[in-house]
């Protein structure tokens, strides 16, 4: 089967326990159909029955959950790709900006040695309210091997023919496998980015506990320090303290941002 130049594989892994979500997000990318060439796989367990029906009512491929891991979940629905060039992916909670995707295939098709675009973020609250605006442009891919993971997963487009090359996801990581991904693919070709809002991230205040932060701090250590040579290594720890450091002190104002919004809101409809 010969490739579809411009054709997008968009992923979407869920549990299938967060069904008036994951309708949003199915909205979300139904509304980039009509400027942008895209397959939709999503990847559910069996067990899962309304989300299952949800997914194939938007016309969606439903591929089965291995049940190993959400990087294991993220293959199953990269495997399954046909004649697609690029590859997407959006959480069940997650929501593409209108045109979003659009933007992202530009950038893609900008020149051929590019293997991975992505653009601005945005964190909205629970009720789709935005919190904050993530847009790191350029800065974000010379931060990878030391700062802050700034691309965001549901806000980047891949070039698939570079990621099989690369490997797909790690399936040991539960929580850095889309850094370890783009620190693989810089070896690969260019990184081209916009600062306008592609995508959100829904941003739940109150299931980020401290113990999950640390953990995800620690993988992402982890992560970059093996992709170091091995005598820069030796001086992560000089800079991985004040990044854990920020990094947590962000995800908590985001927090109480979205906790004071929720306040806000509730006031509101109750006057």
């Amino acid at each position: 089967m010969g490739l579809t130049p411009g054709t997008v594989l968009v992923v979407l892994p869920t549990l299938g326990d967060r069904l008036d979500t994951l309708e949003l997000t199915l909205l979300s990318v139904e509304a980039q159909r009509p400027e942008v060439p895209l397959r939709l796989v999503v990847v559910a367990p069996e067990s899962a029955t309304d989300a299952r029906a949800l997914a194939a009512r938007f016309g969606a491929t439903v591929v089965s959950d291995p049940k190993t891991g959400i990087s294991a979940a993220i293959n199953a629905g990269i495997e399954s790709a046909q004649d697609e060039t690029y590859y997407a992916w959006i959480g069940d909670d997650d929501l593409f900006r209108p045109a979003g995707l659009r933007r992202l295939l530009d950038l893609m098709e900008s020149s051929p040695d590019v293997v991975v675009a992505y653009g601005g973020c945005d964190y909205i609250d629970p009720e789709g309210r935005t919190i904050g605006t993530s847009r790191a442009g350029r800065a974000a891919q010379w931060l990878l091997p030391w700062g802050p993971d700034l691309i965001p997963h549901p806000g980047s487009m891949i070039r698939l023919d570079a990621m099989r090359a690369a490997g797909l996801f790690d399936p040991a990581l539960k929580y850095a496998m889309d850094l370890d991904m783009f620190l693989r693919l810089r070896r690969s070709g260019r990184y081209v980015s916009t600062r306008q809002s592609v995508s959100a991230f829904r941003w739940h205040p109150d299931s980020l506990t401290v113990a999950n932060r640390r953990a995800s701090s620690a993988e992402s250590e982890a992560v970059k320090r093996r992709h170091l040579p091995r005598q820069v290594a030796r001086l992560a720890p000089l800079w991985e303290v004040p990044v854990r450091w920020a990094a947590e002190r962000a995800a908590v104002t985001v927090s109480s941002r979205a906790r004071r919004l929720g306040v806000q809101g509730e006031v509101s409809h109750a006057g």
